[in-house]
């Protein structure tokens, strides 16, 4: 079972333009699809879950459509956070928070505040995020340890990097869902996905549903992860007998 899951949330637009409606219907219905897989996750144990919300590339879009998907994410964050709280999932927000509208800067970090001690799953939310942006971002704070003198260059390891990234602490995603049939990562987690399993499918964002995601798990799970190793290795290592706690 992956312990970290990524999703790019794609396809909302085209779902309305193929059923002529406005591409705010889509942005609704999607709100559907992150409440059911928010649920599947949790039922089935999945320890972090984290979900491409709006990249800091989005801001460019029609206002009206950016005003439309804020105004969405507040609804959502009030009529979910009980249910999220309820079971014990922590809301966390990666990206520029700071560049989101104030009153929606409070209401999540309200959410964050309150959900801050639950253990059973973390939601990671990527609002305004970059994943180039995200890197230069642990690059100017590394400096600044260096500079003053509470981080040495000799210290400076993949480890002490990745304390600087908005995803310290956490394991990088396992398996990475792309809807809609796009093949590309889009920026999203760059660094932390290196050897992260990618699984697209076809269905639109809107009509993805607790299915698609055991179809997606299914199929991480048939798969062989390396890291760099070969497949007689891999099989070595795993027919090597386990020492039991003493």
């Amino acid at each position: 079972m992956p312990r970290h899951i990524a999703i790019i949330m794609d396809g909302s637009g085209r779902w309305a333009q193929q059923r002529s409606l406005p591409r705010v219907a889509g942005h609704k219905q999607a709100v559907e699809s992150v409440r059911e897989v928010v649920r599947a996750c949790r039922e089935i144990g999945i320890q972090v879950l984290t979900l491409y919300a709006f990249s800091r590339e989005n801001w460019s879009r029609p206002k009206w459509e950016v005003k439309a998907l804020m105004q969405l994410l507040s609804r959502y964050l009030k009529s979910e956070i009980d249910e999220l709280h309820q079971n014990g999932i922590a809301l966390r927000i990666i990206g520029e928070m700071e560049q989101l509208p104030v009153k929606l800067q409070a209401q999540l970090i309200e959410a964050i505040e309150r959900t801050r001690g639950n253990k059973e799953m973390i939601l990671n939310v990527a609002l305004s995020y970059s994943g180039r942006a995200e890197i230069l971002r642990a690059v100017r704070m590394v400096v600044e340890s260096v500079l003053n003198k509470t981080l040495s260059l000799e210290d400076i390891s993949e480890t002490t990097f990745e304390n600087y990234l908005y995803t310290h602490g956490l394991p990088d995603p396992d398996l990475l869902i792309r809807t809609s049939g796009e093949y590309r990562l889009s920026g999203f987690l760059i660094y932390q996905m290196a050897y992260t399993e990618i699984y697209v499918t076809q269905t639109y964002w809107p009509d993805f549903r607790k299915k698609h995601l055991l179809a997606a798990i299914q199929e991480y799970q048939k798969r062989e992860r390396r890291f760099g190793l070969t497949s007689e290795q891999i099989q070595r290592k795993k027919s090597l007998p386990r020492l039991k706690d003493s």
